[in-house]
């Protein structure tokens, strides 16, 4: 009887354990450590966010920032940092409500924060809306506090627009899904709300991919998105 009730529980632990610990807890680099950083993370942009490789030696004097939240965070940066026309990003926390909150605290789910991304781009080599529909392709708008392995208020989906002209891309993009045969019975929950303050994650979550951590709850869909986009 012993026995038995041991394997169930085991089994019980495995089941849960994912949906617990999130892909931010559950996935590293091999060791399973923060992984060893292998690029030059010193090299930012005038706004302060990391610079993407392959960034040009001179910058350009017109710049944009867009800002999204879509799950754990490593896995978003890394889509962005990878899509042309962006020149730097960075990891942090934003939409919440105690200043300058930790990677631990943001965690335990009382700060209103979510894992969001800072995304600072050419807009002569690519668009706010370009980027916004990325957005919606790497991640699942339609869960509520949660992305795939993910649960927890922090993970939630959210767009902060920083000005009439992205809140009404946001908008557009997110009616034109919601029309779409692709997401038929299914509500799209992303918050669109004002960007306020934004706090940088601990050094560690910075381009932790390219630092060979490993992420997998992002990939990205073929459903509609309204078009215009991509």
């Amino acid at each position: 009887m012993n026995n038995s009730i041991s394997l169930k529980v085991g089994l019980l632990s495995l089941l849960v354990l994912p949906a617990v610990i999130g892909c931010s807890m559950a996935v590293g680099s091999v060791s399973g450590s923060a992984p060893t950083p292998t690029i030059d993370a010193g090299k930012k942009s005038a706004n302060g966010l990391y610079l993407v490789k392959g960034a040009p030696k001179t910058l350009p004097k017109t710049t944009e920032i867009a800002r999204f939240a879509g799950g754990c965070f490593w896995g978003v940066e890394d889509y962005f940092r990878k899509e042309p026309g962006v020149i730097a990003t960075a990891v942090g926390f934003s939409g919440g409500h105690v200043p300058n909150p930790s990677y631990e605290r943001v965690c335990e789910g009382d700060t209103g924060h979510a894992e969001s991304v800072e995304v600072e781009f050419d807009p002569a080599k690519t668009s706010y809306e370009k980027l916004a529909h990325l957005f919606f392709e790497i991640h699942d708008p339609t869960e509520l506090d949660k992305q795939g392995p993910d649960v927890g208020y922090q993970y939630r989906s959210i767009a902060f627009y920083r000005s009439p002209e992205q809140k009404k891309v946001l908008e557009d993009s997110i009616s034109a899904m919601q029309k779409s045969d692709d997401f038929k019975g299914e509500k799209i929950v992303t918050e669109v709300i004002p960007a306020g303050p934004f706090y940088f994650a601990e050094d560690y979550h910075q381009q932790y991919v390219e630092k060979g951590g490993r992420a997998y709850c992002h990939t990205r869909t073929t459903r509609n998105f309204g078009g215009g986009g991509k």
